[in-house]
């Protein structure tokens, strides 16, 4: 209902993927995950707001997958009241298996994924970064032409311009960035035309 970006990184060979922010259309993912004919191996979330973790226990008990986010996190994705289902009367909670950290390098059957802790939408936000592909998974802590909300409990405006500056410009300018809601866009480009930063 929120117009929710679910990813799927996946090898072609191996048919094996990862599913990044599972949203709430458990039946459609599945659909795709079929159609494309690849099985989920984790499932990895941006952060723990509701519109991104609905379908994550349904994908988890299916396939016998773990979920990660971010360390910082933790109690965002399992109180209804920080991931905002609660104030939606549709209370989630999922909990992760893994707690990711800042800068670490995950490999997932033979998918390298390096992990970028970045608060600001939520304090737990999590970027996820594939240098050899050079693309970016920004959850909602970047946008096209735009950044997350920061009006929700655990957000930091501060923070969310400091995660982008510090962190997220600092990749390299080809950098493709795949959102958690809207149209993808590069780093160079939104250092040239994102009025919030």
């Amino acid at each position: 209902m929120i117009g929710t970006n679910c990813y799927y990184i996946y090898d072609e060979e191996s048919k094996k993927a990862i599913v990044i922010d599972p949203a709430d259309n458990y039946a459609k993912l599945l659909a795709t995950l079929n159609k494309l004919e690849i099985a989920p191996v984790a499932v990895l979330l941006t952060h723990g707001h509701f519109d991104h973790i609905m379908a994550a226990d349904k994908l988890r008990t299916e396939y016998g997958i773990k979920v990660y986010i971010g360390e910082h996190e933790a109690d965002v994705v399992t109180n209804p009241n920080l991931n905002l289902s609660a104030a939606m009367a549709v209370p989630a909670s999922v909990k992760p298996d893994v707690l990711v950290k800042d800068n670490e390098v995950l490999d997932i059957e033979g998918i390298t994924i390096k992990a970028i802790h970045t608060p600001g939408h939520t304090k737990g936000g999590m970027c996820y970064y594939l240098p050899k592909e050079n693309v970016v998974f920004t959850g909602d802590t970047l946008f096209y032409e735009s950044v997350g909300r920061t009006d929700f409990p655990t957000s930091s405006t501060s923070q969310l311009v400091r995660s982008i500056k510090d962190k997220l410009f600092e990749l390299p300018d080809e950098t493709i960035c795949y959102p958690g809601h809207g149209d993808s866009t590069q780093i160079a480009y939104e250092k040239e035309n994102n009025p919030f930063i």
